[in-house]
């Protein structure tokens, strides 16, 4: 029976192979060019992906072993491990990394499931919370990749529609306050659904917004400028004003 848990660890397989078909044909030149994170290429992007999962990996270990997770000291020789390499070897390595990590996930029974949890990052984070995280930043950083070879290129349906739901977890994170309070009522489609960044029952009256569940996704994340914004139904609300409130991380 498919479980919400599995829900995510099957977007996270879906994600690494949309990964892969998108990463193989490229040659060496073709991983030097910019993706959309501008800073990074998309090779550094694939480091980047690469080192979170070998960082992922000591968490899920430390989770499964009942250990506190590692500390920040650990990342840095780890991020240097990778900045070090070879635009191929970034390459290569994140993919065989990253498929590693989906399967480690994909790996755990019923009872692991219930039992891994770990205090990350101030928070207790389960078996889901975990996969929530990893699949965050793999969906965006693949489509970071993806939309510089396609323009048109939107977020996987299946990782939108889960991450839309946790959007007001992110948005803590994302946000930069502008000195504004603001209430926006934002209803998404495909598929069609609320969701709700801070607790309110009032709708009526209230600025809106209508869009796609991945671009609402984008939007928080910080992806979504002129160029790749689709069809937005909006009423009281300038779509500009929130991009400059979700400027990414």
């Amino acid at each position: 029976m498919e479980t919400r848990v599995t829900q995510w660890i099957q977007a996270l397989r879906s994600s690494h192979d949309t990964l892969l078909a998108l990463v193989t044909p490229l040659g060496d030149a073709q991983l030097q060019q910019a993706s959309y994170a501008s800073e990074w290429s998309i090779a550094q992007v694939l480091s980047h992906l690469g080192s979170q999962a070998e960082i992922f990996g000591l968490f899920l270990d430390a989770g499964l072993r009942g250990e506190d997770p590692p500390g920040r000291e650990v990342f840095a020789p780890i991020w240097d491990s990778w900045n070090a390499r070879t635009p191929r070897a970034q390459t290569d390595d994140a993919l065989k990394a990253d498929g590693t990590l989906v399967e480690w996930f994909e790996s755990l029974d019923a009872e692991q499931h219930e039992t891994l949890n770990l205090k990350l990052f101030g928070t207790e984070v389960d078996t889901t919370g975990l996969a929530r995280m990893r699949l965050g930043e793999h969906a965006l950083h693949t489509w970071d990749i993806a939309v510089v070879l396609d323009p048109t290129a939107t977020l996987a349906t299946d990782a939108a529609d889960l991450l839309v739901d946790t959007l007001d977890q992110v948005a803590a994170r994302s946000g930069k306050p502008d000195g504004k309070e603001r209430q926006v009522h934002v209803s998404t489609i495909e598929p069609a659904e609320s969701v709700t960044l801070s607790a309110s029952d009032r709708a009526g009256g209230l600025p809106g917004l209508r869009l796609p569940a991945e671009t609402f996704v984008r939007l928080v994340y910080g992806r979504l400028d002129p160029a790749h914004t689709p069809s937005v139904e909006t009423n009281g609300i300038d779509v500009h004003e929130l991009r400059e409130m979700f400027p990414g991380f």
